[in-house]
């Protein structure tokens, strides 16, 4: 017997709405403090519903709110089934979810599975426990290599330090052996061949089901199944998206096994009506995606690809075309995503020269080479409003819609990333995207909070903030509202038909129901074709469609 979780009328029945959702991840911590820590909270969430509600969009995603030290930014998970102290309590989250639900808004949560935080009772217990015990096997503990143990177990790399393996005795442990972390030391990897892992993970997405969650982001989702077969295989750097793509028997990612855990947690889901949705976050050769966006395992899977394809015509064409056959062969549907918690802002992308090295970039604070922000912005809202219209999901991270850029200036002594503070200093880290969102155009940290920041605001945030966008009707936030408000009215079949254009540059896309969408990404200024005009990213001079802008329209 299916389980129907009591939820507001605002919510619509429609088992199938998450196919063509707009989606707007919060990352927690930097969307809005409710009490002057600096660190947003569940309540400054609450807080914001009307606003919210204002983007006319279908469903929020928040970046994990459990417990953690914070390790990684809330991805060490100390407690699945609670709330941070710091940001709330699970009484505040209940009426966030019901406020949420009432405007019709329904809300995914972060799910870490690949790993915990070195704070989890589990790996706690670990560290006091003997080799070979039950409480080791949930992770992966080995002995060391060299006379004494001395040496690491493989020659694996973390991504976030230069080894793959910790020695125990880093967190007080006395047995000699070493276990294994794909992230920080900080995070340990479970071992998902272990019976209890699996459960306790089942146990965690009924937890949350149960309260009326309706959806997971699964984090590193590929990941889960891993080859520790003895003698490990040799891997000293990432495994590439071909190796992964390997028929499912690389080392650490996107293995067929994986999939026998997507099965059962799919399980779960169908005892829901209407049946829970998931989105894995997995890193693979598009070749493989549709085994994780399967009906029989999670459902749907993020495509990354937009966000390293480059503003061009030709490239955008191809890239849409690629994901809607795949889509169109899995029977799933489309993700569409510019930007999230990990990546440089796409304003900020699309206003640098092409072929500047941004990791380099970065790290010169952003003074190496200039960038337009102007321009960025612009592309970057004609880059939204051309994913936005077509078939599928879009997920939009939270800031974009008021066209921020990267922060690039972070002083080294207030950076939290230990992509940054772990890896050798060779990447400034993912902190610039991170930074508390600005909601007025003055205070102490622009709205945020009545207190300060945990993460420093650049000066030129007040030009971005709510405040001033909002009466702006030519502003990032005013287009976002209005063309989420139009995609919702218009969305339609899941097709696609493309026009000729007279010009390379330009990209001319139609829906069934005579939804059009017209791109120029750096073309000439281009004649704006006949039709009725819907929403512009930036004016039409003339009559002419200049560059870097989208235009909706239908056809009389």
């Amino acid at each position: 017997m299916s389980k129907t979780t009591k939820k507001s009328s605002g919510l619509s029945t429609d088992k199938n709405w998450w196919r063509q959702a707009a989606i707007y991840q919060i990352y927690p911590r930097s969307f809005a403090d409710s009490n002057g820590d600096g660190i947003g909270d569940i309540k400054g969430i609450t807080s914001r519903i009307p606003y919210l509600k204002s983007l006319a969009i279908d469903a929020v995603w928040l970046s994990p709110f459990y417990p953690s030290a914070l390790a990684d930014g809330g991805y060490d998970v100390d407690d699945y089934r609670n709330v941070d102290p710091k940001l709330g309590t699970l009484a505040d989250f209940d009426e966030m979810l019901a406020g949420l639900h009432k405007q019709g808004i329904r809300v995914f949560v972060d799910i870490v599975p690949n790993h915990s935080s070195n704070l989890h009772e589990w790996f706690k217990e670990a560290i006091d426990a003997k080799p070979g015990s039950k409480a080791r096997d949930r992770y992966v503990f080995r002995d060391g290599k060299g006379a004494n143990g001395e040496l690491p177990p493989s020659d694996w790399v973390s991504h976030f330090a230069p080894s793959a393996w910790t020695h125990e005795s880093t967190f007080g442990g006395k047995n000699g052996q070493w276990f294994l972390h794909w992230f920080a030391p900080e995070q340990p990897d479970f071992n998902w061949e272990n019976r209890e892992v699996q459960k306790d993970f089942l146990k965690t997405l009924t937890f949350w089901s149960d309260r009326g969650v309706d959806g997971f982001r699964i984090d590193v989702a590929h990941g889960l199944a891993k080859d520790l077969s003895e003698p490990f295989r040799s891997m000293p750097v990432h495994e590439g998206l071909e190796q992964r793509g390997n028929k499912g028997k690389g080392i650490w990612g996107d293995r067929n096994e994986v999939f026998a855990i997507y099965k059962e947690w799919r399980k779960v889901f169908n005892q829901y009506d209407p049946p829970r949705v998931a989105v894995a976050e997995a890193y693979v050769h598009p070749e493989r995606l549709p085994l994780y966006a399967s009906t029989k395992t999670l459902g749907q899977c993020f495509d990354f690809r937009f966000i390293e394809t480059p503003f061009e015509a030709a490239a955008y064409k191809a890239a849409t075309q690629e994901a809607v056959d795949l889509a169109k062969k899995n029977k799933s549907s489309c993700t569409w995503t510019l930007s999230n918690h990990d990546q440089i802002r796409h304003a900020t992308k699309m206003g640098l020269n092409p072929a500047v090295e941004r990791r380099d970039w970065m790290l010169s604070n952003g003074t190496s080479h200039p960038i337009d922000m102007k321009s960025g912005t612009q592309n970057a809202l004609a880059a939204t409003l051309y994913i936005l219209g077509l078939p599928g999901s879009t997920y939009m991270y939270q800031g974009e819609e008021l066209g921020l850029h990267e922060v690039t200036d972070i002083p080294e002594k207030d950076i939290q990333d230990p992509q940054y503070l772990r890896n050798l200093k060779v990447d400034k880290g993912r902190d610039g995207c991170r930074v508390p969102l600005p909601w007025t155009s003055s205070g102490s940290s622009f709205g945020f909070g009545s207190g300060g920041a945990h993460l420093p605001q650049p000066k030129w945030f007040a030009d971005y903030s709510v405040e001033v966008e909002e009466k702006d009707s030519l502003s990032p936030l005013s287009i976002y509202r209005k063309a989420l408000k139009l995609r919702s009215e218009l969305q339609t079949k899941e097709d696609i038909k493309w026009h000729k254009t007279k010009d390379i540059s330009v990209l001319h896309y139609s829906r069934p129901n005579g939804w059009h969408c017209i791109t120029n990404f750096r073309g000439h200024a281009y004649p704006m074709p006949k039709g009725e005009i819907l929403v512009a990213s930036s004016p039409l001079v003339n009559g002419r469609i200049t560059a870097g802008t989208t235009v909706w329209f239908k056809k009389k």
